[in-house]
């Protein structure tokens, strides 16, 4: 390296805070590409044109997604590449006690798959939503969970692979970190998400310090948060447009999160605002009665500094709406994904490979 390109380096990881001699490989979650609906190959050809290190298949629109001819013919082209691949599953938490052998069957078909591919990681949610999980204490889901794990764990060591649970829109923080734990953290490792914690009332900085010790995979998601007459409203945007201070995020992630973990770009957007009911307390009541004080009172912080989202932005949450502008939706798809993927490398000095 010129003496020049070094001294650049080390500048752009002071501005950024990282700690001098980590790279952060880049990759970009393929869910936020979904309109597009390309089958893995395309994928993976767009990936390794935008010059990424790695993809997360994630939600998968190839026919042959379940068909473990694909699956290595996956680990083929993304060798062939130079991509790292990471995949997995979606939900775990059985809707009633008689779906609870199919889920582990499904764990176990995903188990498999991720392993054919070259994934480290299988990913798990507990739950779409807080709306989603069964009515009730959460306690009780928290423990089924932990029980499914459980019954998957010598398959997944055998393996040499881990879970990855994603903190979505259901747990806190703290409670995921606990389900892990519960679980054994020596087969369960966090899938942490940016963009959901907002959904649940949090700081994405918390879910970082709560979840980064145990990272096995970091996605990064964007949001603007800021004060509604009715509580606090969140939306997703693309990366270095919300709310979000990343510097800070992708400095204390370097802290804490392993070594092996690689960062993924994954803006989410089309989707219109949120209004959270934060001063109700039947919100409260229903869904987090065991929510932190402190943790509020920073996510609140965090909204007196943001507001609304004032960039053109074309959001179709509804089905029929998404179907009559798809080719618009595309277009700003790929757009939203390119700019945060540049915001990534000039921003936050992410990734290795675009370097040349």
């Amino acid at each position: 390296m010129k003496r020049r390109e070094f001294v650049g380096s080390m500048a752009a990881f002071a501005a950024v805070g990282l700690p001098q001699g980590r790279r952060w490989p880049l990759g970009l979650n393929t869910y936020c590409l979904r309109f597009q609906r390309w089958p893995d190959r395309q994928m993976l050809d767009y990936c390794a044109g935008q010059r990424l290190d790695a993809v997360f298949l994630q939600d998968s629109p190839d026919p042959a997604v379940m068909d473990p001819k694909h699956w290595a013919e996956v680990r083929a082209w993304a060798r062939d590449l130079g991509l790292h691949v990471e995949t997995g599953g979606a939900a775990i938490l059985p809707e009633t006690a008689d779906a609870y052998p199919q889920v582990v069957a499904k764990l176990r078909r995903d188990i498999e798959r991720a392993a054919a591919m070259g994934s480290p990681i299988v990913r798990a949610l507990v739950a779409s939503d807080r709306y989603a999980m069964p009515p009730g204490p959460v306690e009780p889901h928290v423990e089924t969970v932990v029980r499914l794990l459980r019954e998957v764990r010598s398959q997944v060591k055998d393996a040499g692979l881990k879970i990855a649970l994603e903190n979505h829109k259901e747990l806190n923080a703290w409670q995921t970190r606990e389900l892990i734990e519960a679980a054994g953290s020596d087969f369960v490792g966090s899938y942490l998400d940016t963009g959901n914690p907002v959904f649940v009332a949090e700081d994405p900085m918390t879910t970082v310090e709560e979840l980064g010790p145990l990272a096995v995979t970091f996605h990064l998601r964007d949001s603007v948060v800021y004060e509604h007459p009715e509580g606090v409203a969140v939306q997703w945007v693309p990366l270095g447009e919300g709310t979000v201070d990343f510097k800070a995020i992708v400095a204390r992630a370097a802290e804490l999160m392993p070594a092996s973990v690689r960062v993924y770009c994954k803006p989410i957007t089309a989707r219109p605002p949120v209004v959270l009911p934060v001063y109700s307390e039947e919100w409260w009541g229903q869904w987090f009665p065991r929510a932190r004080a402190r943790d509020l009172g920073r996510f609140l912080g965090l909204a007196k500094r943001g507001r609304p989202y004032d960039k053109p932005h074309l959001t179709a949450d509804v089905a029929e709406l998404r179907e009559r502008n798809m080719d618009a939706l595309k277009v700003q798809q790929i757009e939203h994904m390119e700019r945060s993927l540049d915001y990534c490398r000039t921003t936050l000095d992410l990734g290795v490979r675009w370097r040349g």
